[in-house]
């Protein structure tokens, strides 16, 4: 998992950064550790803290966020393909063709988002060892779209069908709706370049705290749990700019209930 080594490669840096610190701590000079020395270096601290305090906050907040809009996103998406393959059965025999279409698709939803977890069983749907995680297949574009062809090209034979296939027809509208607003909802938030000035800061704010401390077990112990801390926090804002695949990924719960209630 990419996610556990940028944390590590960002503990090292914090690390290494304060191992600098104490180093350089070692060759200052008397005139150096003056009082007014120490407390223009004290209020320069201050000023990264609150300053990395404020954007660690911020990132946090935008991948939460982020990933709470995915998550229901997703969960929406389910409760619509649902409902539309309860529409379908309403109807009667004649979606049974594009019930079990319905019934591939969101099986290669599954397999194809969760690799990682036991496929679906039960249902025969389309290879998806070679589809992106996220974003558009055009192997499921086209199984969804073949479904509302078929839909389009029923012909109800009294008033009751008809009612039922304009409430077939708007829940598809609504379900192609829900699936673009999870194609694009996984992007990401941070901003790669903004990730890396943060990670100067950071870096060249472990290395005031060596300079600042002096080189004692107790010091090292401290800026160690700083480090190990900051870098879970790091590990949280990455991995949640990953709805999907990551240590806290939405879950597949909510499309294999959906499934579940296809095959009913």
């Amino acid at each position: 998992m990419w996610t556990a080594w940028v944390s590590l490669l960002v503990l090292a840096l914090l690390c290494f950064s304060a191992a600098a610190g104490f180093y350089g701590n070692s060759f200052l000079a008397e005139t150096h550790r003056s009082s007014d020395s120490m407390e223009l270096m004290q209020s320069a601290i201050t000023l990264l803290v609150t300053f990395v305090a404020i954007v660690l906050g911020l990132m946090t907040n935008s991948v939460k966020n982020g990933f709470d809009s995915a998550y229901g996103a997703r969960a929406a998406y389910a409760g619509e393909l649902a409902q539309f393959g309860r529409c379908l059965s309403n109807y009667g025999p004649e979606t049974d063709h594009m019930r079990e279409q319905l019934k591939a698709y969101v099986a290669a939803v599954i397999a194809s988002t969760w690799p990682n977890e036991p496929p679906p069983t039960g249902v025969t749907y389309p290879d998806t060892s070679h589809m992106a995680r996220t974003g558009e297949s055009s192997v499921l574009a086209t199984l969804l779209n073949d479904v509302g062809f078929e839909l389009h090209s029923l012909q109800p034979p009294d008033e009751l069908h008809r009612n039922l296939l304009a409430a077939c027809t708007e829940q598809y509208a609504q379900v192609q709706t829900r699936r673009w607003n999870v194609i694009e909802g996984v992007r990401g938030s941070i901003s790669l370049p903004f990730f890396w000035v943060l990670l100067f800061w950071l870096v060249v704010l472990f290395a005031s705290f060596g300079l600042r401390a002096p080189p004692n077990r107790m010091s090292v112990i401290i800026l160690g749990l700083c480090a190990i801390c900051v870098s879970l926090a790091v590990f949280v804002i990455v991995d949640l700019n990953m709805p999907y695949g990551g240590f806290f990924g939405i879950p597949s719960m909510t499309m294999r209930n959906a499934l579940a209630d296809l095959m009913q």
